[in-house]
């Protein structure tokens, strides 16, 4: 008999996986609505949806497997990350969506969220004061302007199923809409800066660095305290705070 398997679960959502489907249980029903409207709109493989009901979607499962994970040993070829790269890159020139999605926050409301989160980290003492203020500075590099784009929104390397070199599927489509497109290169290769030329080789077209690496501590910055309360570990080798460290 298939076995329930937790993929990931905390108190706003949680998604199981049994056997080949996919149920992706979420509080917010408006999350779920934006997901489905952005899998039918990209121009990229996606699951395909099976059905959906008040806070819930199942989904088949994807065939091939993630590059890796935040933390953990990444794998794949130079070419599967370049396929992951073209693939990007085919979704950010896609027609816009409708919507602003996470990666579309506008430089004001991003400056008081980041600004807020420093104080916060220090004054908790959730992190060092230096690693705080130096990240800050570099961070400052992401918040300018640029071009719309369909963004994915939280496109974690987790999020994007790969087979040989070909890209089988990308998940998770609930922070998806307009936005910055450096967001999710730095995303994707956040904690994984040694595939960073392969991906960028694969998107086909220059991309700032230092915004890529402001965007890896602003993200990092953003997301400390929201993992320490929600039962992830950001202090993990790998992870979000060595991120962080290695900005120093």
């Amino acid at each position: 008999m298939d076995e329930v398997e937790v993929v990931v679960a905390h108190s706003e959502r949680a998604t199981l996986r049994v056997g080949d489907l996919f149920l992706k249980v979420d509080a917010d029903q408006a999350r779920i609505d934006v997901e489905v409207e952005a899998m039918a709109l990209a121009p990229v493989p996606t699951p395909k949806v099976l059905w959906r009901k008040p806070h819930v979607l199942a989904m088949a499962a994807l065939p091939g497997t993630t590059l890796g994970r935040l933390g953990g040993p990444s794998t794949g070829t130079p070419a599967a990350w370049a396929a992951a790269g073209a693939a990007i890159r085919k979704l950010h020139e896609a027609p816009l969506p409708s919507r602003t999605g996470r990666a579309g926050r506008s430089r004001g409301e991003l400056a008081a969220e980041l600004d807020d989160e420093c104080e916060q980290l220090v004054t908790n003492a959730v992190l060092p004061a230096d690693l705080v203020h130096r990240n800050r500075q570099v961070a400052e590099a992401a918040l300018r302007p640029w071009t719309a784009a369909f963004t994915h929104g939280d496109l974690q390397i987790d999020h994007v199923f790969v087979d040989g070199g070909e890209v089988t599927g990308i998940i998770d489509w609930s922070e998806a809409g307009q936005g910055d497109a450096l967001c999710d290169l730095a995303t994707f290769t956040l904690g994984h800066e040694e595939h960073l030329d392969d991906v960028i080789a694969g998107y086909g077209t220059d991309v700032d660095l230092d915004v890529i690496r402001a965007w890896w501590s602003l993200r990092s910055l953003l997301i400390v305290r929201w993992l320490t309360e929600h039962g992830f570990d950001p202090f993990a080798p790998g992870c979000e705070v060595d991120v962080l460290r290695s900005q120093m």
